[in-house]
């Protein structure tokens, strides 16, 4: 059956429930031509997405942002790219569970995300072939409490806020029975496809007050990538988290043809500050299979976001431009006429945190892979 997404609602009596739509079929404002050229690139990398997200969609705009986000191109079939881009493989340690960083922990936790963004770095996740998430956690809980140094878990996938609350509130309990986790980290973007998940669920709100203590908090790891998501429902969501004692920040790459404009940066940024949500990290699109159309070269991608840092507060100009390597994650520091300046702002071998490294400028590079260092030193405020 299809959802009729052809008008957002624009009175006070909107739903508080979203119906999710799994097939371009369900789309009616895509064309019988559109759904046909489309029906290839769904089968390899799926589509799913709900009538409250396609409802923010202006479907006279063939380039809107919101579209360029959720509705599949032909492009993606192209040859490029790899479906692990980072080699998340290599830091696997248990089913569902990678260390890469060593007080940092993820639990792949679920499968699913609200809707599937065109540029996911973690499509493979989704295929059918695909066993990484486990649903079972049991493994995870026993290798983090195993190990003392870790005092940041993540939970992500998928999206974790699309398990049932019964399975997150057992998950964020067998952590707090864990005294180094410290930390307990949500990434998630249902603030932004579905923020009725959060603010109409008072037993999720009533965990959040439980689990998320003064010396001991949740963070919600937020993921809007264009001003146009931060509706007054998006605002409400991030309102109930903040409310309730989970602190918010987020983080999203840099997508051509969504956020590639100092203003509309900058405008994000602004708007995230003044909701309590700060920018954390803004990254580099990974050079997974299917990118290529959302891509943009390493230098151009510094001149975005330098531009976009310009205006705002303080608050606003929180963000570190990275690439998350397989290596760690490097952050872009510089540009000059003839060099690009980069810094291990995290490393999964202990030895490379801080490396500072000097690279020759290549205009047509969007992968540290891509480029010729030049030098490199150690940072000294480092121990070695």
């Amino acid at each position: 059956m299809s959802v009729n997404v052809s008008t957002a609602d624009s009175n006070n009596d909107r739903r508080k429930r979203v119906k999710y739509v799994r097939s371009l079929d369900q789309v009616e404002q895509l064309s019988l031509r559109e759904k046909r050229d489309l029906a290839a690139v769904s089968e390899r990398f799926v589509f799913r997405a709900n009538d409250y997200y396609l409802n923010l969609i202006d479907w006279n705009d063939p380039a809107d942002p919101i579209r360029q986000l959720i509705i599949p191109r032909e492009e993606e079939l192209s040859e490029w790219g790899q479906l692990d881009a980072s080699n998340e493989q290599s830091v696997t340690v248990e089913h569902g569970v990678q260390h890469k960083y060593s007080d940092t922990v993820l639990l792949l936790c679920n499968e699913v995300c609200g809707a599937y963004c065109r540029y996911c770095f973690r499509k493979r996740l989704f295929m059918d072939e695909n066993d990484e998430v486990t649903n079972d956690v049991s493994a995870g809980i026993e290798y983090i409490a195993n190990h003392p140094e870790i005092s940041n878990v993540l939970l992500t996938g998928g999206d974790p806020l699309l398990m049932s609350t019964r399975r997150l509130v057992d998950i964020f309990e067998q952590l707090r029975r864990i005294p180094h986790v410290r930390i307990i980290r949500l990434g998630s973007k249902m603030p932004a496809f579905d923020p009725f998940r959060v603010t109409e669920d008072e037993v999720l709100l009533a965990a959040f007050r439980k689990y998320s203590r003064p010396d001991q908090r949740i963070y919600l790891m937020a993921h809007f990538d264009h001003p146009r998501e931060l509706t007054e429902h998006a605002v409400s969501c991030i309102d109930a988290c903040l409310s309730n004692g989970v602190i918010c920040i987020n983080q999203c790459p840099l997508v051509k043809g969504v956020n590639d404009d100092p203003d509309v940066l900058a405008e994000m940024y602004s708007r995230l500050s003044y909701i309590g949500c700060p920018p954390y990290y803004l990254f580099q699109g990974r050079p997974t299979e299917g990118n290529e159309p959302y891509e943009l070269p390493i230098v151009r991608g510094w001149e975005i976001f330098q531009e976009a840092l310009c205006r705002g507060s303080g608050l606003a100009r929180r963000a570190r431009f990275c690439m998350s390597h397989e290596s760690g994650k490097i952050e872009i520091v510089g540009v000059t006429d003839e060099h690009i300046y980069l810094r291990q702002h995290q490393a999964k071998d202990v030895k490379d945190l801080g490396r500072f490294m000097v690279c020759r400028r290549d205009d047509s590079a969007f992968w540290f892979d891509q480029l010729e260092v030049v030098d490199q030193l150690a940072d000294l405020s480092f121990p070695t």
